[in-house]
């Protein structure tokens, strides 16, 4: 039987052409749900904004200067992370997502786990990152792993701020 709670450090997924795929399928279905939540819904990828669209048509090169993990079942990517090179002392943590066939199963605090490991390696002092109000799921997830809410650095509405040391 396959351990569905491996997660893999992949630092240039344009490498694997398996990796790569299974990245845009989950960036894919990350923007398109997080569209579908905020009240744009949005038919496909292409009616994505341009920024979303360039990190799954291409996840090595929008995110090149950044770590992206992935939990992996066999050789199939079910869910990612991205950590962001250090800037200014710290790093965000964004683009949790796990394939919703394989949640409840601790992938998602797997990769949170592995990132806060990542920035203590890259030697940042705080780790942040920004979640809709409405993922309380994830909220509760940020919390149980010691986040705490902070002042926002995000003038979107709906946006909560959250960090916490390695």
């Amino acid at each position: 039987m396959t351990d569905h709670r491996v997660c893999t450090v992949v630092r240039r997924p344009g490498r694997a052409a398996a990796a790569q795929a299974g990245t845009a399928g989950l960036l894919a279905a990350y923007h398109l749900r997080t569209q579908a939540e905020k009240g744009e819904a949005v038919a496909g990828v292409d009616e994505l904004p341009d920024r979303y669209r360039a990190e799954i048509l291409d996840p090595g090169t929008a995110f090149a200067d950044d770590v992206l993990l992935l939990a992996l079942s066999g050789d199939t990517a079910v869910g990612c992370l991205v950590v962001t090179a250090p800037d200014e002392g710290g790093c965000e943590v964004k683009r949790l997502w796990v394939d919703p066939a394989f949640r409840g199963r601790g992938l998602a605090a797997g990769l949170v786990r592995e990132a806060l490991a990542q920035a203590a390696e890259l030697g940042v002092g705080v780790v942040r990152l920004s979640v809709w109000k409405w993922r309380t799921d994830a909220i509760a997830l940020y919390e149980r792993l010691g986040f705490t809410v902070t002042e926002s650095w995000d003038e979107r509405d709906r946006l909560l701020c959250m960090e916490r040391v390695p």
